[in-house]
């Protein structure tokens, strides 16, 4: 894998992942665009211990351009784009519209006594999975997933090394379901200047355990016992094991984990990177398959936080969708959104069935 990075004409970054070594990235950005935003402001809920992201200047980001206008397109002729190359393999660049930055402004130090306030530092980057505006993640060959694959663990130790970086999460969002603002096949990467009420969710669980069982890691215990009991497994092959959770929370949610303990996406071994994508697309496939149309889903890593607690990590991806039927949606309603207690209307056993014959 080749890796070149330029400028755009803002002075974001953006760099090129390419799969050939004589691959050329020499072209400028040629077009004539303002400063990029100041950071995000982020302030302090005393009442739930985590910090919130706001975020003004997103109110004007590109919302479902029509085709022939995606930003992430190649540029071709006089239609500029994100990317100045007339085509690429992957490409990185640092969002436009950020929610999370290094350009920091003064901010004032409390709201209220209560509610402190301090700039959104970090960084949000964009990741285009091919130059093909009509493709999808399932449509990619095996080795442009290894190509993404490596891309993402460059990424993830680039910006783990920013001052005041804290974890690092890599993402898919797919489908207007789901609430994707361009069709263009593309993830994201945000690295926050906090570990996250997830992850510090699942850290805490996982610390309990380690205690009670002398250095158990809990998401290897659960995976040992998915993998003897195969109920809810989905498929699986030497390096990698996809299942249903037991106490899945959304319709169709699957957990695609190494059976190696490891953090994060730069851990893993060669052998574990290529035996990744095989998996992972026939995975993609079976819930495109479920109803027979694309399936709207959200692509999780959990990867450990920089510098604390990595040895209660254990690395996984979290693939799900709000869709429970081929006309029906998941919405989070009261119960989810008002009290943060989810009620699944399929049972993780029949989910992993579906999928399995799918």
């Amino acid at each position: 894998m080749k890796r070149t990075a330029i400028d755009l004409a803002d002075g974001r970054e953006l760099i090129y992942f390419d799969e050939r070594d004589d691959a050329v990235r020499d072209q400028p950005d040629r077009r004539d665009l303002p400063p990029p935003p100041p950071a995000s402001q982020l302030r302090y809920d005393p009442l739930t211990d985590e910090w919130v992201a706001v975020a003004v200047h997103r109110q004007t980001r590109i919302f479902l351009p029509p085709a022939n206008e995606c930003p992430l397109d190649p540029s071709v002729g006089d239609r500029l784009t994100e990317i100045p190359a007339p085509d690429y393999d992957v490409v990185v660049f640092e969002n436009r519209f950020p929610s999370l930055s290094g350009r920091v402004a003064d901010e004032p130090g409390e709201i209220t006594p209560f509610t402190s306030v301090r700039p959104g530092l970090g960084r949000c980057e964009v990741v285009c999975f091919t130059s093909d505006h009509n493709a999808s993640f399932a449509s990619l060959p095996p080795r442009r997933v290894r190509t993404v694959l490596d891309a993402l663990a460059d990424r993830t130790e680039v910006l783990g090394d920013l001052p005041g970086v804290e974890q690092v999460f890599c993402f898919e969002n797919r489908g207007v379901e789901i609430g994707v603002t361009l069709h263009h096949p593309h993830g994201q990467i945000y690295a926050y200047p906090f570990v996250t009420p997830r992850t510090r969710a699942l850290l805490a669980a996982a610390r309990r355990h380690a205690e009670r069982t002398g250095g158990g890691n809990l998401y290897a215990d659960v995976l040992a016992a998915e993998r003897a009991t195969g109920d809810r497994v989905v498929t699986e092959n030497e390096h990698w094991t996809a299942f249903v959770p037991a106490a899945a929370r959304w319709p169709f949610e699957v957990h695609v984990a190494p059976r190696r303990v490891v953090p994060d996406i730069p851990a893993l071994s060669d052998s574990e990177r290529d035996a990744f994508g095989p998996l992972y697309l026939d995975l993609l496939r079976r819930f495109d398959g479920l109803f027979d149309m694309p399936m709207p889903y959200i692509s999780a890593w959990h990867q450990a936080p920089v510098r604390i607690d990595r040895e209660f990590g254990h690395l996984h991806l979290q693939l799900f969708s709000i869709r429970r039927a081929k006309d029906k949606l998941k919405y989070l309603a009261g119960s989810e959104s008002g009290m943060g207690v989810f009620i699944n209307d399929i049972s993780p056993e029949r989910a992993a069935e579906l999928l399995r014959a799918a």
